[in-house]
């Protein structure tokens, strides 16, 4: 374990592990980027300029940019788990993280093809979020019933 004192009457301990759990939120930031690429290099192909969000006629940029959007959704929520799980369980929670951005990589593969039934085939990614959930939930049982 290792300890982290701040100038507060507060001391969080943190597993050794944890430093997975930060590497994990750290490689996310490059998941985000390489989407917001992704919708950039789609703008200047089909010509659709800022600020408009979606285009009334290129499904194909609109597959592109939903891709992104719906990560973007789901990322207050990924982090938010991965962080507070990480305390009780930093392994299988950097693990988690990891499929989950696989996933998110997957469904944006399959989504970039135009397809969007195709962008199930990263939904695989969620088994991570109920792992990440899972341990979080472990981890505020253990708070509350610990005296």
């Amino acid at each position: 374990m290792s300890t982290l004192t701040v100038n507060t009457p507060i001391t969080l301990t943190v597993p050794a592990e944890y430093g997975y759990v930060i590497l994990v939120a750290v490689g996310s930031t490059f998941v985000l980027g390489w989407k917001a690429m992704q919708v950039g290099k789609a703008r200047r192909k089909y010509g659709i300029k800022y600020p408009t969000m979606y285009s009334a006629d290129n499904n194909q940029f609109n597959c592109i940019q939903r891709a992104h959007q719906n990560t973007l959704e789901n990322y207050p929520q990924f982090l938010m788990l991965l962080l507070l799980g990480g305390l009780e369980w930093p392994v299988v929670s950097a693990g988690a993280g990891i499929l989950f951005l696989a996933g998110r990589i997957v469904y944006a593969k399959g989504y970039y093809t135009g397809d969007p039934k195709k962008r199930m085939y990263g939904s695989f990614g969620y088994l991570g979020i109920f792992a990440l959930a899972a341990a979080t939930c472990r981890l505020a049982f253990r708070l509350a019933t610990s005296q």
